[in-house]
């Protein structure tokens, strides 16, 4: 379930489908994706606060050309204790005033593509240094479960998106799920790979950052492309 808070002219949470009425009316020309984290403002053009909550959230929406962004709550619902079918996630989207500018860091569709082949040489050679592939069955089944996920051919965007787009959204992916399976869910290392010191831990984090900046760049490129396009035309 998702609702809109704060949208102006609506003194109540509305639905997406009401929302997204109101942001066309309100001049939005479409959807900007940010995917910001703590030293990185991926996507972001300000104010202050908007930044604040969406690296909080590590993601947001931009209305491009209605002045107004979108951050996500998500929270759990239903009887305490309850798991499965019984509890279902409801999602907030809170609306803000944003900056009319360009947004910050976001790469063209080519340069993400240029950089991301790079990137995914670079990610396979150090999986391979740190022995990702051969540490255990944590990170065999995490590599069984992203070829199963590739090998699906499922649909990463709707109709309408350049052709490129799709091809950088996939090797985007392919690379960030390679970064998440180096890492275990604490953040250390030692679930999915070999180093065991912590400054081996160190190292591997440190190597692996720049790979999973420039996936991360990648993926905004591609989910606003369509929107990059429309602009580009209409100018």
């Amino acid at each position: 379930m998702h609702r809109v808070e704060d949208l102006p002219g609506e003194a109540a949470p509305v639905g997406l489908t009401l929302a997204l009425g109101r942001l066309r009316a309100l001049g939005a020309v479409g959807l900007r994706v940010a995917l910001p984290v703590p030293g990185h403002p991926l996507g972001l053009c300000g104010p202050p606060e908007f930044n604040a909550r969406a690296l909080e959230a590590e993601e947001a929406v931009i209305a491009s050309g209605a002045g107004l962004g979108l951050i996500p709550e998500m929270y759990e619902a239903g009887p305490e204790g309850g798991a499965g079918p019984d509890v279902h996630v409801e999602v907030v989207w809170r609306c803000l005033p944003v900056r009319e500018a360009p947004p910050a860091d976001v790469p063209s569709l080519g340069e993400a593509e240029r950089e991301l082949a790079e990137a995914l040489q670079e990610a396979t050679a150090l999986l391979s240094r740190l022995d990702v592939a051969g540490s255990g069955p944590v990170a065999q089944a995490a590599l069984a479960a992203y070829r199963a996920r590739a090998e699906a051919g499922r649909q990463v965007l709707a109709p309408g998106y350049p052709p490129r787009a799709v091809r950088v959204l996939e090797l985007a992916q392919r690379v960030g799920a390679l970064i998440g399976i180096a890492q275990q869910a604490g953040g250390d290392g030692r679930e999915h790979g070999a180093a065991v010191s912590s400054s081996e831990i160190a190292a591997r984090a440190e190597a692996l950052r720049p790979v999973e900046r420039t996936a991360r760049r990648a993926q905004v490129a591609a989910y606003n492309s369509a929107v990059e396009e429309r602009e580009r035309n209409r100018g």
